[in-house]
C-alpha cells in the first residue's frame, strides 16, 4: 500500500437543484516496494501539503529507513501544490515507529505524535513495549527534539495540538500504570498528557474503565480546558451511560485534567468518535462511525 493523495476541486451551480460532483485536480502515489500509509495531512503556508504516517520501504520515494523493512519508520513527506515531493524524512529506530498525527506549530515547524518501540536511531528514552513518541521538527524536517512518554506496557499517541501557553496536549491510549503513566483503570485507558514546549510532562491523567478505552482526538477549548473524543467498551470507572458494545465517549476536562463532564454516545451496536471540533456557539461537533 502506498500513500495516495487526491486533490479535489469543489465546483457547483448553487442556483440549481443538483451540484456537480467534486473533480480530481491531481492524484499521486508515494512510497517504495513495501507498505506505506498516510495517517495525517495538513495544508502548509506555501500552499503545499505535509503528510505523516509510516513506511516499510528503503527505496523508491523513501530514503534512510532505519531498520530492516519488516519494521516501520515514521514517514514525513512535504509536497508542493501539485504534489511534487519537496522533502521527505524517515524518523525512527531499528524497530517499529509510526506517526499518527502532525500539526503546525507557532514557529512555522511541526509537531508529530505517534509511537515508538525503538531504543536507537532517532529515538531515546523508551520506557516499555511502545511509548508515545513526540517529535518536534523544523520546516525542513530536521528534528529539534523528541520525547518518549509512557510506562512498561503499550502507549500510543493518536492526537496532538499546540496549546495557548506554547506547550502541547496529547491524547491516545495507555496500558501502563508505572513510570510516566498512573491511574490506569484496567486494560487500555484514554491517556491525556500535557507537556511544555520542550516535551517535559506538566500533568498526565488516565481515564476509562476496566475494558478498552481509546482517545482519538483532542482539542483545547475556548475556556482553556480540553475536549477529548474516542471510543469506550467500558461501563464502569469513569464511563457511565453505556448503550451497548463500543461507544463514542466524549470527555470534557479543565486545564489541569479534572473531569467536568463526560458522555457516552451511541446505540447497541459498535460506535466510535474520530474527531471533535468546537463550534462558534461553544458547542461541539463530533464525527465518527456508527
Amino acid at each position: 500500500m502506498k500513500y495516495i493523495i487526491l486533490a479535489l476541486l469543489l465546483v457547483g451551480n448553487y442556483n440549481c437543484s443538483f451540484a456537480q460532483a467534486p473533480s480530481i485536480q491531481w492524484q499521486k502515489c508515494y512510497g517504495g516496494a513495501n507498505n506505506e500509509e498516510a495517517r495525517s495531512m495538513l495544508s502548509t503556508w506555501d500552499n503545499g501539503y505535509i503528510v505523516a504516517g509510516y513506511n516499510a520501504s528503503n527505496g523508491g520515494d523513501v530514503t534512510t529507513h532505519h531498520g530492516t523493512t519488516i519494521y516501520l519508520d515514521s514517514w514525513i513527506v512535504k509536497l508542493n501544490d501539485t504534489g511534487r515531493i519537496q522533502w521527505q524524512k524517515s524518523l525512527g529506530g531499528s524497530l517499529s515507529d509510526g506517526a499518527n498525527c502532525i500539526q503546525h506549530t507557532s514557529d512555522s515547524g511541526y509537531i508529530i505524535a505517534g509511537y515508538s518501540s525503538s531504543v536507537d536511531g532517532d529515538v531515546t528514552g523508551l520506557h516499555g513495549l511502545k511509548d508515545f513518541w513526540i517529535v518536534k521538527i523544523n520546516d525542513t524536517g530536521a528534528i529539534l527534539w523528541e520525547k518518549c512518554l509512557g510506562g512498561s506496557a503499550d502507549d500510543v499517541a493518536n492526537s496532538i495540538r499546540q496549546t495557548s501557553d506554547g506547550g502541547y496536549i496529547i491524547a491516545g491510549y495507555s496500558m501502563s500504570n508505572d513510570m510516566d503513566a498512573s491511574g490506569n483503570h484496567g486494560y487500555e485507558d484514554y491517556w491525556i498528557v500535557k507537556i511544555n514546549d520542550t516535551g517535559a510532562i506538566q500533568w498526565q491523567k488516565s481515564y476509562g474503565g476496566s475494558a478498552r478505552d481509546m482517545a482519538t482526538s483532542v482539542l483545547q477549548t475556548f475556556d482553556g480546558g480540553y475536549i477529548v473524543s474516542g471510543f469506550s467498551l467500558s461501563s464502569d470507572g469513569d464511563v457511565t451511560g453505556s448503550h451497548g458494545s463500543d461507544e463514542a465517549w466524549v470527555l470534557k476536562i479543565n486545564d489541569t485534567g479534572a473531569i467536568q463532564w463526560k458522555k457516552s454516545l451511541g446505540s447497541s451496536g459498535p460506535d466510535g468518535a474520530r474527531v471533535v471540533l468546537q463550534t462558534s456557539d461553544s458547542g461541539f461537533f463530533i464525527g465518527g462511525s456508527n
